[in-house]
């Protein structure tokens, strides 16, 4: 029988105290939880607890399951710590039967014909793969033959807990009720921003409503906590991966933000409190609002970056994107917690409907965004090599020699002549729309910066004055009328 049928409805004889509890009861007191975006947490919880004098142990339920017990803080008026333990085996039906090895239980089955119970006692053998017990002089293996099975138990093992509890051994100097804290580092707690943007392309504006999304997966629930989060990424055991999903969201960002936000920070990071105390229930999903911004300057942008001597076969569809600012003036005017921004816009009838997603990484205010929604259904471009053609240096340029020694003697001396070789490129795109409205369009040719002997290329002819945005892009505002086409071209000359 699988485990799942052997203690499918199990009667246990109780003999821990918190073997059977309310969902609902907490042993935790004034509970304050930090959480970062970094898969950590901070724990802090402050009991009324009546401490013996001399040494005794003092035990602290309700604590995260995943606690790392090595960054354990305790303090107590009068009090010093001695020995901590913890408690991580879990009252489960698996771990109740692994427990049990080595001792006698009762199956309990029931004819589901008759409905009559037969009651046998039973030595638990092994639980490696299946239960085998021992019922007499036989052997048994319990299968899952579809027969109702109930294992019931003699008692709780000791070292089983129906919630993850700490111990710690003490030596008080006085009795009485005192304040004792801990104060521990978990996984498990996390936390991330949620943006959802109206996007109204008549005005070019948006309306932005920020939301925490809390999880909980620590094992333990955390009642009435007075919930702080923090934006940034303190570096931590094992090396965060987060810093680098980070780096890649950022991407997303055209310029950085010099504006300091309203917000109160601690070391390197922003906090952002809830303002109610919170219960984060265990394997629960929370939100809570943080932001809600009406009437954002924002506009669309139509973009597409070309590789150096990109070669298009067929057309390729431009890049849809929304740009707005974080700024205090005319944008969100606040530091952005990295998360995922879902764009919506309303469709005829006036109901909003969803037309992309991405990602920001932590953004100061004041920076500008620029966010891809999507591809764009009506505007193409096309990239061609439409002429190459060699240029040769008038003059021949001596550029290696070499020198052949011989027992410390110059006995050869060697000049190799190599031409320069420049090369004129043409490059044509063909951009299409088939918008009824006349678009711009951000072309940015990539690849230009081939490293420190190629970086004297020059642009022979361009039809827009385009904008060196650095030594390996340029970029162009091409304007496409409605329902049309354009073929716009630039010349350059360059050593590849």
């Amino acid at each position: 029988m699988a485990m799942a049928g052997v203690l499918g409805g199990p009667s246990l004889a109780q003999s821990s105290a918190d073997a059977i509890a309310d969902p609902d009861a907490t042993a935790q007191g004034d509970v304050s939880v930090t959480i970062y975006q970094n898969g950590q947490s901070l724990v802090q919880d402050i009991r009324q607890l009546n401490i013996e004098r001399g040494r005794s142990r003092i035990e602290f339920p309700d604590v995260s399951a995943q606690i790392r017990a090595e960054t354990l803080s305790f303090a107590a008026p009068g009090t010093a710590i001695v020995e901590q333990n913890f408690d991580f085996d879990l009252l489960t039906p698996g771990k109740l039967m692994e427990k049990a090895i080595g001792q006698t239980i009762t199956l309990v089955r029931t004819n589901p014909a008759t409905g009559a119970e037969t009651r046998e006692r039973a030595k638990i053998l092994s639980t490696a793969g299946g239960v085998v017990v021992q019922i007499g002089n036989r052997i048994e293996v319990l299968r899952d033959d579809g027969l109702p099975v109930r294992a019931v138990f003699d008692r709780v093992p000791p070292n089983l807990r129906a919630r993850p509890t700490l111990s710690v051994n003490v030596q008080s100097d006085r009795s009485g009720v005192r304040p004792a804290s801990i104060r521990y580092l978990t996984p498990g707690l996390g936390w991330t921003a949620d943006y959802v943007a109206l996007y109204d392309e008549g005005k070019d504006t948006i309306d932005m409503q920020g939301w925490v999304t809390l999880t909980n997966t620590t094992g333990t629930t955390f009642h009435n906590a007075n919930t702080l989060l923090v934006a940034g990424n303190p570096n931590a055991r094992g090396g965060n991966y987060n810093n680098y999903r980070n780096q890649r969201a950022n991407r997303n960002m055209v310029r950085a933000g010099t504006q300091s936000a309203n917000r109160e920070q601690v070391g390197e990071f922003y906090l952002y409190p809830i303002d109610a105390r919170t219960t984060i229930a265990n394997r629960q999903t929370k939100q809570v609002s943080f932001m809600d911004v009406q009437g954002v300057a924002a506009r669309k942008v139509y973009s597409r970056t070309v590789g150096w001597m990109s070669n298009d076969s067929n057309p390729v569809n431009v890049s849809s994107e929304i740009a707005f600012s974080s700024s205090s003036q005319g944008g969100l005017g606040d530091a952005l917690p990295a998360g995922t921004v879902r764009f919506y816009q309303r469709d005829s009838k006036g109901t909003p409907q969803f037309i992309g997603e991405n990602t920001i990484g932590h953004t100061p205010m004041g920076s500008e965004l620029s966010l891809r929604t999507g591809d764009a259904f009506d505007i193409f471009i096309q990239a061609e090599v439409e002429k190459r053609e060699v240029l040769t240096a008038a003059e021949w340029e001596k550029t290696a020699r070499y020198i052949v020694y011989e027992d410390g003697e110059e006995i050869r001396r060697i000049e190799e002549e190599r031409p320069k070789k420049f090369w004129q490129t043409t490059m044509r795109y063909t951009i299409t729309n088939a918008k009824s409205v006349p678009v711009n369009v951000d072309l940015v040719q990539a690849g230009l910066d081939r490293g420190w002997w190629g970086r004297d290329y020059r642009i022979i002819s361009e039809d827009v004055t385009g904008q060196q945005l650095n030594a390996d892009r340029r970029k162009w505002i091409v304007p496409i009328p409605a329902n049309g086409e354009r073929e716009f071209r630039v010349t350059f000359a360059t050593r590849y």
